[in-house]
């Protein structure tokens, strides 16, 4: 580590506020730019102040890690050397096409192709490396193709800010149509004559509130409005049923959903409400003629039913049971065939596939064996078909993609993720543990390391966590983890509360007023692994982003002594301050999960307990290693940037502690393959380093 680098310290300009007769300080809230909007969408615009603390801190982030450059990079080639580099998808067919995606060697972008659904000559679609040439930040949001298969919808984003420009190519030409549309939320879904397609449109404060709808070939100028969501706090989205038949508007929030529908084939009738919103209430649609295919948590189904409902009557007093609630059994989605269904759900901590007939309801189950797994399941794009795609992976095993007949139940398989660098599963273990916690619950935790590495409590050890939004942290395979298990490192998922892991209880117990059970959930991974001796303390390195990052913000405060290291990725470490402004892109539509801290006195008491940046105090804290993006709208810069510079001024000791802002991206970092690889480098060079490996 240099020696000679002097962490830069950002000047303290108090601000007071007071919510609910509280007051409290906030020294570095002048981070927040007040053209936040316009920084979205031109960084250039930035307050040179701010730019001049952002820059510095990076500036101080380069000088600490230069002496492992030579390890970065060496890191990076490993790493690189495990993709293939002309890697391509099994082409999914659609009518007398088949369409797929692919890589080519030394390219970062993907590239769109079809081919005749019987194999032949391949023709691009869409060559994302040309489309990005000169970009310092490119990314497609999607690309899809029209029922007549002759228009492409295609929306890239250049800022990183997730404003997504659309464009309409015709295929025969190759070319984009004279005309774009600006600030959609990305992709665009077309009517079945292919003469409209429907979009979202996001608002100055980056909300998805306005479906359009387009004329393909007109001014974008005369676009009809067919919906727009008045409430800030509800997210809009707009899909298709596998059927074709329907064209779905998708409304919901963290908890509670509402689904319009539009015929595709009369895109211009005006769209009908299956069910109104009921708060707590989820429903996603899918549709067989004149029957609608409903998953719901209505009532008591806290895990989710399948019911169904003529789509001429679509409210709830409709609806019908099809597939029974079985409590601790999550069903996690499904999608409706000409002659049969899918659903994907979870039960004890694993997934399986269940096929239904619907002649008869008779039901099959796709299941694997392994102690830890992840499974994927792809809708395709046909509707009469026997076949199904899936995806199945485990922490040792690389990704494999089959096909499946539910006819035949045979498995074939389509491809296997290649490992050109060379992999031997038989040299890494994998194991599934259950850490107590202090209220009786048990925290799966996945754990991988190589067959090699001592289990006496030596070993350095990664702790990944994420616990929030109900999301699932697969343990699934992951080649850039195999850098730090190859240099002896264990590499841990702590399945923790806040997450679908253990069905729906399981995020219900960790969000709003029971929280903290994210952060002691995740503590109690680290304490178990520590007595079941795979490490020691001071040999965890945390990790964990978005709201990930505010679970290392928050353990860091609660227990610095538990963890040698802390990798905090976009972290919502702010949360308080973020929760009290409904300005920003994502506040009102996260109050379900976190609570109302305007309306509540209650839930800004228990936010402000726990919320990072709140509670930094003069404690020893772990090194600490904080990546942002300037032009994120998820987690804004400010968040890492004020915690960091409070972290600065308040905590004792001299532990490391570094800011690493990419000040040409957003919420996923680099948006090229492998410059991504370059950023996770850097983080794997931080762990090595903080714990003696480097």
């Amino acid at each position: 580590m240099k020696q000679d680098a002097f962490p830069p310290r950002a000047q303290a300009r108090p601000q007071t506020h007071q919510t609910h007769g509280i007051s409290r300080q906030d020294d570095y809230g002048w981070l927040r730019a007040d053209n936040w909007q316009e920084v979205m969408r031109d960084p250039s615009v930035l307050d040179p102040d701010i730019r001049a603390y952002l820059e510095a801190e990076n500036a101080y982030q380069d000088a600490i890690m230069e002496p492992t450059r030579e390890l970065q990079e060496r890191l990076f080639a490993e790493m690189r050397g495990r993709i293939k580099e002309d890697d391509s998808s099994v082409p999914a067919p659609d009518g007398k096409f088949a369409y797929g995606m692919k890589f080519e060697t030394g390219g970062q972008q993907p590239i769109f192709f079809r081919t005749p659904r019987d194999g032949g000559e391949e023709t691009i679609l869409l060559h994302g490396d040309k489309e990005a040439d000169g970009k310092a930040y490119f990314r497609i949001g999607g690309a899809s193709q029209s029922p007549d298969h002759k228009l492409l919808a295609w929306a890239y984003d250049d800022k990183g800010s997730e404003y997504y420009s659309l464009q309409i190519r015709d295929v025969a030409s190759g070319k984009d149509l004279d005309y774009s549309i600006a600030d959609t939320g990305g992709g665009g879904v077309f009517s079945t004559d292919g003469r409209f397609v429907f979009y979202v449109r996001l608002d100055d404060n980056h909300r998805p509130s306005k479906l359009f709808r387009h004329e393909i070939g007109t001014d974008p100028a005369g676009d009809v409005l067919v919906h727009e969501e008045e409430d800030a706090g509800f997210f809009m989205g707009v899909g298709k049923t596998q059927s074709g038949d329907t064209i779905l508007i998708d409304i919901h929030d963290h908890e509670t959903s509402e689904v319009w529908m539009i015929p595709a084939d009369q895109p211009e009738l005006p769209p009908v409400l299956i069910a109104p919103r009921d708060t707590g209430v989820e429903y996603s649609v899918e549709d067989h003629g004149d029957t609608l295919y409903i998953l719901t948590n209505l009532g008591d189904a806290e895990d989710f039913k399948i019911v169904t409902a003529p789509k001429a009557t679509p409210g709830r007093e409709f609806w019908s049971d099809l597939v029974q609630h079985k409590p601790g059994c999550l069903i996690l989605s499904h999608c409706v065939y000409k002659t049969f269904m899918t659903r994907l759900e979870r039960e004890d901590g694993l997934p399986r596939i269940v096929i239904r007939r619907l002649a008869d309801n008779i039901e099959h189950s796709v299941e694997f064996d392994e102690e830890a797994y992840s499974l994927g399941l792809g809708g395709g794009y046909e509707f009469d078909t026997t076949v199904i795609r899936f995806s199945y992976s485990s922490m040792t095993t690389p990704s494999q993609t089959f096909d499946y007949d539910v006819q035949t139940r045979e498995r074939l398989l389509r491809k296997e993720q290649e490992v050109p660098s060379g992999h031997d599963a038989s040299d890494y273990v994998t194991r599934r543990l259950m850490a107590p916690a202090a209220d009786g619950e048990t925290v799966p935790v996945s754990i991988l390391y190589h067959k090699d590495t001592k289990l006496d409590g030596s070993a350095p050890l990664l702790l990944y966590g994420y616990g929030s939004y109900g999301i699932t942290i697969p343990a699934s395979f992951n080649t850039n983890s195999l850098s730090l298990v190859d240099r002896g490192f264990v590499y841990a998922i702590a399945h923790i509360r806040g997450g679908k892991d253990k069905g729906f209880r399981w995020y219900k117990d960790g969000r709003r007023e029971t929280k903290k059970n994210t952060f002691t959930d995740f503590i109690a991974a680290a304490d178990h692994l520590v007595a079941e001796k795979f490490t020691v303390h001071d040999r965890i390195v945390a990790q964990g982003g978005s709201a990930g990052g505010m679970l290392m913000g928050a353990v860091s405060n609660m227990a610095p002594d538990k963890f040698g290291g802390i990798i905090a990725e976009v972290p919502f470490v702010d949360v308080l301050e973020t929760m009290l402004d409904d300005t920003l892109p994502l506040t009102p539509p996260e109050w379900p999960e976190w609570g109302n801290p305007i309306t509540d006195k209650t839930a800004y008491e228990y936010i402000a307990s726990y919320s990072p940046y709140d509670n930094v105090g003069a404690k020893d804290y772990p090194a600490i290693l904080a990546v942002a993006g300037l032009t994120d709208p998820r987690v804004t810069y400010w968040e890492p940037a004020k915690w960091v510079a409070k972290l600065r001024a308040v905590k004792s000791g001299d532990s490391l502690l570094m800011l690493k802002t990419n000040m040409e991206a957003g919420h996923g970092g680099a948006s090229g393959r492998f410059d991504r690889l370059k950023e996770v480098a850097l983080v794997q060079a931080f762990a090595l380093m903080v714990t003696g490996k480097a």
